[in-house]
């Protein structure tokens, strides 16, 4: 009982915590925006929204900054204040997240690229989608696998938003990024658990965990004949990243 009592007393101060900072942050942004100036804040927003749920960021190597497609492992929700804040980077989504309330308009800021991809035939609107943001030099993130895993294993890509860079539309690189929780891997959203069950997870868990974040070495896409080839190449690296992390010491 006591321990369900301080669990829940820590997702209240979290949310509390959430809740504040997105405030300042969006006033913050609202304020770069009038002044005609490039903001920085939702990156801040999400780097804070992943140090109020207890991550420490361990990030190892160096991510690029522009005309860059990140190709990463998928565990959890978290991922994604994780990377963004790390790198700046804005992330392909599902269409739906457009009208989940408040976190549809907290993606919109970041500059959420969302594709419908339960249609097949919509493939090449949404690569389009892809192409449009990255002419504006605006990195973006993928995670190719399509759902998320168990942070052991490494589910098969899916290649189909890789035609964006076969070829790629000017000089762009391929960076793959390797997420790896730890001894916190059990926080892992997978299987049938649903979404507010996972975040109560998050939220309830006392004391902080640490995600290592590895920015692998870019590859050109264009010494690559195809889609396949890119998603095969990024699965490798991350592989390889994948068995260091977990070999026994």
């Amino acid at each position: 009982m006591r321990a369900d009592t301080l669990g829940t007393m820590r997702a209240v101060a979290r949310l509390i915590a959430l809740v504040l900072a997105c405030t300042a942050c969006v006033a913050a942004h609202g304020a770069s925006r009038a002044l005609g100036r490039r903001s920085a804040w939702p990156r801040r927003f999400l780097a804070v929204v992943a140090a109020i749920c207890g991550v420490r960021v361990e990030r190892r190597g160096q991510p690029l900054d522009r005309d860059v497609l990140f190709v990463a492992n998928h565990l959890s929700w978290l991922d994604i204040p994780i990377i963004a804040g790390a790198t700046g980077t804005a992330f392909v989504a599902m269409d739906g997240l457009r009208s989940w309330p408040l976190i549809g308009w907290l993606a919109a800021l970041n500059n959420t690229v969302f594709v419908d991809r339960g249609n097949r035939l919509g493939v090449h609107g949404q690569v389009g989608a892809v192409r449009a943001a990255l002419a504006r030099h605006q990195a973006i993130a993928i995670f190719p696998e399509g759902t998320t895993s168990d942070g052991v294993t490494l589910l098969p890509f899916k290649p189909a938003l890789l035609e964006v860079v076969a070829p790629p539309p000017r000089a762009i690189r391929v960076q793959p990024l390797f997420l790896d929780y730890g001894a916190a891997r059990h926080l892992a959203w997978v299987g049938d658990e649903p979404a507010p069950a996972n975040a109560w997870r998050v939220l309830t868990r006392p004391g902080r965990f640490t995600v290592r974040l590895s920015c692998l070495n870019p590859f050109d896409p264009a010494d690559l004949p195809d889609r396949k080839a890119v998603a095969t190449e990024a699965r490798r690296r991350i592989l390889a990243a994948s068995a260091h992390a977990l070999a026994p010491v």
